[in-house]
């Protein structure tokens, strides 16, 4: 015999979802299930020595609680609504030694931003050197933090790049470390992808850089960046819409201004300390 059983949320924490469902017979009712239609409310057909239904968190919140089925009167059912709480989930900080911006079990994006002003004329920016101590640590026997069990590596950096100003954007540049000699491998670059361009970094005395950018903005008057609601930590994203990612053999326009701003992103890596100390962007007058 079987029995039809239907599930509502009544209430959970803004980051909870999405969710798993399994029923104490050990089957899976249902995978990947959003907030949303939770909340709505899910049937599902399940045998009659059923007694108790597991719900399972699996986002970034993690969790899981387990409810025994009952029958409520239809009208209780209809006029329930739901109630959203604000219990945070625990994260222990600093029992990793070996893993940075690093929560909950997903890599966060370490982002800096450095903005530069220039005098009376506009200035074209030629290139990037940015000194930035890289670190990766080895852990210790013992499970515990040491401080010299760590090397420099010269191919570990930011992986991702913007520079603009108010009315120019590189849009989204992609860093990988150049090749070491391998002159096809290092003549592919810049890769130009559907949303992003590919170029390469050089580290030399201490000093990372790269120059492989222009202005990719499609049209001046309209936005460059954008609002986003995936994190409170991230400001803005690019307007992806606005920029123009092919080879533009002939509209290669250099970014010219009387400011600039350069944002540096690590978002792929948990393992690479990055120990920020100061950026040299240098550029030339521009006269008109």
């Amino acid at each position: 015999m079987s029995k039809v059983i239907t599930i509502k949320l009544m209430s959970a924490g803004q980051n909870l979802g999405p969710f798993n469902i399994y029923d104490d017979l050990g089957n899976t009712l249902d995978t990947n299930v959003s907030k949303k239609d939770l909340i709505s409310g899910r049937s599902y057909l399940v045998d009659d020595a059923v007694q108790n239904i597991t719900i399972e968190s699996i986002g970034r919140c993690k969790g899981s609680i387990t409810k025994s089925i009952n029958d409520i009167p239809l009208s209780e059912f209809i006029n329930s609504e739901f109630v959203q709480t604000y219990k945070a989930c625990l994260w222990r900080h600093l029992t990793d030694p070996v893993h940075y911006n690093f929560y909950y079990g997903f890599i966060e994006p370490y982002v800096i931003e450095y903005p530069f002003s220039y005098q009376y004329q506009d200035e074209i920016l030629q290139n990037v050197q940015d000194y930035t101590k890289v670190y990766e640590y080895t852990r210790d026997p013992n499970g515990v933090f040491n401080d010299y069990l760590k090397v420099q590596p010269n191919n570990k950096w930011f992986n991702k790049a913007v520079l603009y100003n108010d009315q120019q954007s590189s849009g989204l540049l992609e860093l990988e470390s150049k090749p070491l000699n391998n002159l096809q491998a290092y003549n592919a670059y810049p890769k130009y992808n559907a949303e992003s361009k590919t170029i390469t970094f050089t580290k030399s005395d201490n000093f990372y850089q790269y120059n492989t950018f222009w202005n990719v903005a499609k049209d001046p008057l309209t936005f460059l960046f954008k609002g986003t609601c995936a994190s409170m930590s991230i400001d803005k994203v690019i307007n992806q819409d606005n920029m123009d990612y092919s080879t533009r053999v002939f509209k290669k326009a250099p970014l010219r201004a009387k400011d600039l701003k350069i944002r540096h992103i690590l978002d792929n890596s948990s393992t690479t300390h990055l120990v920020s100390q100061f950026i040299v962007a240098p550029a030339q007058n521009s006269y008109k």
